[in-house]
C-alpha cells in the first residue's frame, strides 16, 4: 500500500467516526447520515479538493457543517446527503473565491445565514448570489477578517 493510500485511508477511518458521533446529534432533528451516504460524500470531498487545487487535513469540514445546518427548516432526510454534498462543493468553492480572508467557521456561519434567510433554502441561490457577493468584498478588500451581516 502506498503512503498516500494509507493517509487517505486513516483520514476517512477518523472522518467516519466524526459522522458517526454528529449521527448521534442530528438524529434528534431527523437527520441521519448511513455508512454509503458518508463513504460517497468522503469520495467528493477528495474530488472537490483535487478541483479546488486545495489540501486539508484533519477530519475535513463535514462535521462543522452538518452541525451548522443540521437544524435547517430547508434540510430534511429526503435531501439531507444530496444537500451536504452541495453544501461541501459551495464551501471549497468560496473558500477559493474568498482568498482564504475567512476562517471556515466564519464562511459556514454565512453560509447558514444566507441558507436559512435570503436564500430559504436554495443552494442554487446560495451559490450564485449571497456568497458571490461577500467573495467579490472579500477580492477588493471590502470586509474585514470577521463576517458581519451586511457583507452580504
Amino acid at each position: 500500500m502506498t503512503e498516500g493510500m494509507w493517509m487517505l485511508l486513516a483520514d476517512e477511518s477518523k472522518q467516519a467516526a466524526a459522522v458517526k458521533a454528529a449521527n448521534d446529534y442530528t438524529q434528534k432533528f431527523g437527520l441521519v447520515l448511513n455508512e454509503e451516504e458518508a463513504s460517497l460524500l468522503f469520495a467528493e470531498r477528495r474530488e472537490i479538493l483535487k478541483k479546488q487545487q486545495r489540501v486539508e487535513f484533519g477530519e475535513g469540514i463535514l462535521p462543522k457543517l452538518i452541525f451548522a445546518f443540521c437544524d435547517s427548516p430547508y434540510i430534511y432526510q429526503d435531501n439531507y446527503a444530496e444537500t451536504l454534498g452541495r453544501l461541501q462543493e459551495i464551501f471549497y468553492f468560496y473558500k477559493n473565491e474568498s482568498m482564504d480572508e475567512f476562517t471556515d467557521d466564519e464562511l459556514i456561519e454565512a453560509m447558514k445565514d444566507l441558507f436559512d434567510g435570503e436564500c430559504q433554502g436554495s443552494l442554487d441561490y446560495l451559490e450564485d448570489t449571497g456568497l458571490e457577493r461577500l467573495a467579490r468584498n472579500a477580492r477588493y478588500g471590502l470586509v474585514s477578517n470577521e463576517v458581519e451581516a451586511d457583507d452580504f
